[in-house]
């Protein structure tokens, strides 16, 4: 399954046509880290330099290549970006338990959950107060509205573990909101910035939501079948505290009355739901299978809303990861 990570084609990332922006964004975030009081600023450059993939700077820097002229607001819409969803990265490995995020002890395994609360509060802060340099208020709503729409999109996620009752539209709602709302808010924005029509920031919203998307569900199934010296965090996560992601939710859809009826007797119990339990019931491939086939749907939709677009080499990279998207769910097949 995953072990075919290795065929996805790291060409298809438009790293070269990105680097001296996102280089940028780098030095921006390690400023930002100065900011803070001396007796903070160590926590802070800990969580600030363990280097996540930067998705959101890319695509608000991308976006704002492909709808008008690149300009310095849009390399500060990926630093605030990324700043919240570093945010959000502390306290969800503090509500899961993680160990380990990049290869390296996360927040809370390092210092314990209280001040990894409050590191994540900091940073959440921090980045709304850059959004009001922007000196324009529409924009500064939005990124505060997508910042909650996360937080929303967290609460529902954990008030829903171990609960039978959820449906796929329930689950997509989640996931649109804990990652797809950061994604569609890099592109909107950035397009937004470029000063483009609203038909285009429209349009912009679509193609990152439904890439958000996509990549939350392959997130989802990865936590099933991946390995963390590939992944570089703590996998299982999502089974052990009770999380009805889209594979899950196939599995009990399609499982034979037996299987659901034992399925669901663990999840009611929130006794442990290993690997071993769930690949010992006949529809686990179908059900891998599926949630995959849904990812690909949503970045292919994603893909269409490029044809808005005007023909340069940002649009063609903003179709470029699409690709990539679609290797990365290939490969866990």
């Amino acid at each position: 399954m995953i072990t075919k990570r290795e065929t996805v084609n790291p060409e298809l990332f438009p790293f070269d046509l990105i680097r001296p922006h996102i280089a940028k964004v780098e030095a921006c975030i390690s400023e930002q880290v100065r900011e803070f009081d001396p007796g903070v600023e160590p926590y802070m450059e800990y969580i600030c330099e363990t280097n996540g993939k930067r998705i959101r700077p890319a695509l608000a820097i991308l976006t704002g290549g492909a709808t008008g002229e690149l300009n310095d607001h849009h390399v500060n819409l990926g630093v605030i970006l990324e700043l919240i969803h570093m945010a959000t990265l502390v306290h969800d490995d503090i509500i899961d338990g993680a160990s380990s995020r990049r290869k390296v002890p996360t927040a809370n395994a390092k210092w314990g959950n209280g001040i990894a609360v409050l590191l994540g509060d900091a940073l959440f802060s921090h980045a709304l107060k850059l959004s009001a340099d922007f000196n324009n208020l529409a924009l500064s709503r939005s990124i505060s509205l997508a910042s909650r729409e996360v937080c929303q999109g967290e609460i529902l996620q954990t008030q829903r573990r171990f609960d039978l009752t959820l449906t796929k539209n329930e689950y997509f709602k989640m996931i649109e909101m804990k990652t797809g709302a950061l994604f569609a808010a890099a592109c909107q924005l950035a397009a937004t910035i470029s000063g483009t029509s609203k038909r285009i920031s429209d349009a912009m919203f679509d193609y990152g939501m439904k890439l958000g998307t996509a990549y939350q569900i392959y997130d989802d199934v990865v936590d099933l079948i991946g390995s963390e010296d590939q992944i570089g965090k703590t996998l299982g996560t999502d089974l052990e505290k009770g999380k009805l992601t889209l594979p899950i939710l196939n599995l009990l859809e399609q499982a034979n009355p037996k299987q659901k009826e034992q399925l669901s007797k663990r999840i009611i119990e929130q006794q442990p739901l290993d690997l071993s339990v769930l690949v010992g019931i006949a529809e686990y491939e179908g059900a891998m299978s599926d949630s995959i086939d849904t990812a690909a749907q949503f970045v292919a939709e994603a893909r269409e809303t490029l044809k808005l677009l005007n023909a340069s080499e940002f649009t063609t990279a903003m179709h470029n990861i699409t690709l990539f998207v679609d290797q990365l769910l290939k490969g866990c097949r």
